[in-house]
């Protein structure tokens, strides 16, 4: 085959065009930190990177719903650390009521204080969270109490879950009809003993697991609602603990996810340098041996 002169001087153009696209490329990968820049570098590598940021998606909106579920859990275990602590005032103004001493307007004056914290009560168990009632069962739009009487038509009792993993949910929220309806019943009958000349024993008995009302009917005492109360918070403390676990497991998630995108996408700067570096000198003794080979003009053959 005869060798002409366009021959070599094509070569020599398509392999230094060559040369300088893969140096291209490693300049790329040395300024972006990334074998590739483009999916069609390294389909592979594109399509393994875009499952993995599937997966780092899922984690970050899982902690996202943890952020929530904390949040909820939190704010219903102070509301009712705050009821424990006004049925304990409670308790202090029935005992000050069932002494003998008292006079039947001592009583009631003992019972302003009682009606304020019944009101205090209704107060917690219309407590919000981003405007959500969260002692509403899943009508979270509607407050459990209403014109100071439980809003029993427009909440219910059923679970608010949150999704804290793939196929794993959570219950945030607390059954506050259950609950805070017991303890609206009690203060009210306490009421109606304070103001309706009831002896001492008769209010003291409200103490107990079980008295009976003002209209003579057995309810709930202060001691079974405030044993409510502790199994509630009891309740929240153990999804507490599931929370933490669970955001321990995603934080393991996360680092591993990332540690698989980098992996799979960061450049090795030692090896791409010295591919680099390789690639230069490939190119740098092509030039030299072009320039040899092909003469430039035709004064060089008259010579």
């Amino acid at each position: 085959m005869r060798v002409t002169q366009s021959m070599l001087s094509g070569n020599m153009l398509r392999n230094l065009n060559n040369s300088y696209g893969r140096m291209s490329d490693l300049q790329n990968q040395l300024a972006s930190g990334t074998k590739i820049n483009r999916p069609s570098d390294d389909p592979v590598i594109a399509v393994k990177g875009m499952g993995y940021r599937r997966d780092l998606g899922r984690v970050e909106q899982y902690t996202r719903n943890m952020n929530t579920v904390n949040t909820w859990l939190d704010t219903s275990n102070e509301s009712l650390d705050q009821v424990s602590s006004a049925l304990t005032r409670v308790k202090e103004l029935i005992i000050q009521a069932a002494n003998d001493t008292n006079t039947a307007d001592e009583r009631k004056k003992i019972n302003t204080e009682i009606e304020q914290i019944k009101q205090q009560l209704q107060d917690i168990g219309n407590t919000q969270v981003a405007g959500d009632y969260i002692f509403s069962g899943t009508k979270t739009d509607n407050p459990l109490f209403s014109n100071g009487a439980l809003n029993a038509a427009n909440v219910n009792g059923e679970e608010v879950k949150i999704e804290i993993s793939s196929g794993i949910q959570l219950t945030v929220n607390t059954d506050g009809t259950e609950v805070f309806k017991m303890i609206d019943d009690f203060m009210t009958q306490v009421s109606g003993l304070l103001n309706g000349g009831a002896t001492s024993e008769e209010i003291s008995s409200a103490l107990g697991a079980t008295f009976s009302g003002a209209g003579g009917a057995t309810i709930p005492g202060l001691d079974a609602a405030t044993e409510k109360v502790l199994e509630k918070l009891a309740d929240i403390g153990a999804r507490q603990n599931r929370v933490e676990t669970m955001e321990n497991r995603l934080a393991i998630q996360f680092v591993s996810v990332n540690k698989q995108i980098s992996d799979n996408e960061d450049v090795d700067y030692a090896q791409t340098i010295t591919e680099m570096i390789t690639n230069q000198s490939i190119h740098q003794a092509g030039l030299s041996v072009g320039a040899k080979i092909i003469q430039q003009t035709l004064v060089d053959f008259i010579r």
